[in-house]
């Protein structure tokens, strides 16, 4: 069976073999198995069922398993997966397209097992893409993975992490088409919750999104960036492998150092800006551990010392690992998105504003300048403020913690000057129980500064237009 369009009701024939994952994505069996997937969606309600039209439905999903085990010889590493992917959509059908459960594939799928550079993988899954849609609809997509040598050598000695995959956009169904720069196992329809052994990001989105807002957002603010921060905007495969080098330290460092029992609480409710700094958290360690490698490589240089190839690479993008984290995080990150509870919006402002405040940034003639001698430790100082005030958690109760958190954000940015945690909680907040703390803070608890404010209306449409951007875009 076949589907000619995703709008087509009529299916006929059968999806011819694919033997080559490298031109798995130009194959009639991908773009029938897209076509069907992106059919199905408009049957699908938010939790992924299909409540009419079922008889549509089923023949959608037999065109998409027929696809999948024609696709599965181009994939041998996967093949398992695929075989229960099919055998799950297959039993979805048979059991009346009700919430669908796939844990049997999920459990199949170890993409962290084949980290080799340029390996491909074919995804296929009822999931809700995360900063994309809600809706639990049926994903398809075909990846590659980033996996560069000095990459698995500093993942094999000193930043171990066996669960973190990096990989690149191929091609993919709507749900993809969005922000969304992850595929985390979690957000996949399942009838339990198992232990997760991987989770991924797509960094060539992540690395086309940076290149295009960081021009546009340098030449906005005449910023002359620095040569290899340059280098970045003009060669997206180095932005890349910058990006899992960033990504790869921040993800192990979710459950490292001196930690409240759950620094992120995801099952928890609670003040958006505790989000905000477990985030900031991470990525300024990526930035600190990168100024030292940076500062270790370069003194073994100074010393007379020579580096071997993957030294060098290391070394490179250890540098621009700390472009990446400041520009991203103070020229994206705080105009992306709305103003409602926009955590990672909330870091970037914090950022920027503890660099200008310590005399490291300037905004000085309507031109943003750096003082790039002493931004490195200006950017550890306030690591060292956020890890101090984790430290110190395990000694308080929650709530207090959340009010040195608050103290800590507010030292540095101005708060919305109807906010109540700013004047002070009354006591029958302070003395009732943590929802009242969480209900008192603002949507926009820390508004927009000027600078961000003027910036955001000059550079909306170029953030709007990095939605379902790739690498092959730029």
């Amino acid at each position: 069976m076949s589907i000619q369009s995703p709008e087509a009701k009529s299916v006929i024939g059968e999806p011819e073999v694919v033997e080559d994952a490298r031109t798995a994505e130009t194959s009639d069996a991908w773009l029938r198995l897209k076509a069907a997937a992106t059919a199905i969606q408009a049957l699908q309600v938010q939790d992924g069922s299909v409540p009419e039209h079922k008889g549509e439905a089923r023949a959608l999903v037999a065109e998409i398993t027929a696809c999948i085990r024609a696709l599965t010889p181009a994939f041998p590493h996967d093949a398992a997966y695929l075989e229960t992917s099919a055998k799950d959509f297959e039993r979805w059908a048979n059991e009346g397209l009700e919430v669908p459960d796939f844990l049997d594939s999920l459990k199949e799928f170890q993409p962290q097992q084949h980290r080799i550079d340029g390996i491909r993988h074919l995804v296929v899954f009822p999931m809700y893409t995360q900063n994309g849609s809600r809706d639990r609809h049926v994903e398809a997509v075909i990846v590659e993975a980033i996996w560069p040598e000095f990459i698995a050598e500093l993942e094999a000695t000193d930043y171990g992490n066996k669960l973190f995959v990096s990989l690149r956009f191929v091609d993919f169904t709507p749900g993809y088409d969005t922000n969304s720069a992850v595929l985390f196992p979690e957000t996949i329809a399942m009838r339990e919750i198992p232990t997760f052994t991987w989770g991924a990001i797509f960094e060539d989105r992540e690395a086309a999104r940076y290149r295009r807002v960081v021009r546009a957002a340098s030449d906005i603010t005449k910023l002359d960036l620095p040569q290899d921060a340059a280098r970045m905007l003009d060669d997206q495969e180095l932005t890349e492998k910058t990006f899992v080098m960033w990504d790869m330290i921040h993800d192990r460092t979710h459950m490292r150092g001196d930690l409240p029992f759950d620094p992120f609480m995801i099952k928890q409710r609670m003040p958006y800006f505790l989000y905000s700094l477990e985030e900031l958290r991470c990525d300024l360690t990526a930035f600190r551990e990168c100024v030292a490698i940076e500062r270790r490589l370069s003194r073994r240089l100074d010393e007379g010392d020579s580096l071997d190839r993957i030294e060098k690479e290391t070394l490179e993008h250890a540098k621009l690992v700390q472009y990446a984290v400041i520009f991203d995080r103070i020229f994206r990150f705080p105009i992306t998105g709305n103003r409602v509870r926009n955590y990672d919006g909330l870091g970037g402002q914090l950022l920027f504003a503890w660099l200008h405040q310590r005399g490291v940034l300037h905004w000085t003639d309507t031109a943003l300048a750096f003082d790039w001698e002493h931004v490195p430790d200006a950017v550890v100082a306030l690591s060292d403020q956020i890890n101090e005030l984790y430290w110190r958690s395990i000694d308080r109760p929650k709530t207090a913690h959340w009010l040195a958190a608050y103290d800590l954000v507010r030292a540095t940015l101005e708060p919305n000057p109807a906010s109540l945690w700013a004047r002070g909680l009354p006591d029958e907040i302070l003395a009732g129980i943590p929802k009242g703390y969480t209900d008192a803070v603002l949507d926009d608890e820390f508004p927009l500064s000027m600078f961000f404010e003027a910036l955001d209306k000059k550079m909306k449409p170029v953030i709007e237009s990095t939605a379902g951007i790739t690498g092959r875009d730029l």
